[in-house]
């Protein structure tokens, strides 16, 4: 059944979908981003979508995930909200108990992150929604694939993640 938009342009199973999907929204964006706090801004604009749109109740958590992940792996590629965390960082500067433990992480996220906005975006999200939490079964019918197919996407993304970390280890 689809629930579309009613008076003011919200549809009335908003709350319910919220609710119930919130977490794995957060959770997918999370995995994208490093960051609960931007990942809960991703979950913003992915809920006010929806918020509009007339997917059918029963499609909402594979269409909310697969948005997080889309959305995420687009603020990731902007660099806009990276690029002021960093700012942020250098002007609030704080002393780790183990600074070149803390850096040697940070960076690594940063070359894991990089690595995944250069996969092709298919490839990216089936891997973001498959490490957060999603089964093979969700993922292909967020994506609108066979189930089979979806480990085989996986395997390659990993492929590929692992290719991208390797080319830019050795050239950094």
């Amino acid at each position: 059944m689809t629930t579309l938009p009613g008076p003011g342009g919200v549809r009335s199973d908003l709350e319910t979908v919220f609710r119930s999907a919130y977490p794995r929204v957060v959770g997918v964006a999370a995995r994208v981003l490093g960051s609960r706090d931007e990942a809960e801004d991703v979950a913003q604009e992915v809920f006010l979508s929806f918020g509009r749109s007339s997917v059918p109740a029963g499609e909402a958590i594979g269409w909310l995930s697969v948005a997080a992940a889309h959305t995420a792996l687009n603020h990731l590629r902007s660099g806009r909200r990276r690029a002021a965390r960093e700012e942020y960082a250098r002007e609030h500067d704080t002393v780790a108990a183990d600074v070149a433990d803390a850096v040697v992480t940070l960076e690594e996220r940063r070359r894991v992150r990089a690595a995944l906005a250069r996969l092709p975006r298919r490839q990216a999200v089936a891997l973001v929604l498959r490490h957060s939490g999603l089964s093979y079964a969700e993922v292909a019918a967020a994506l609108d694939l066979s189930a089979g197919s979806v480990g085989t996407i996986v395997r390659r993304a990993e492929s590929a993640l692992r290719k991208e970390l390797n080319r830019h280890a050795s050239s950094d």
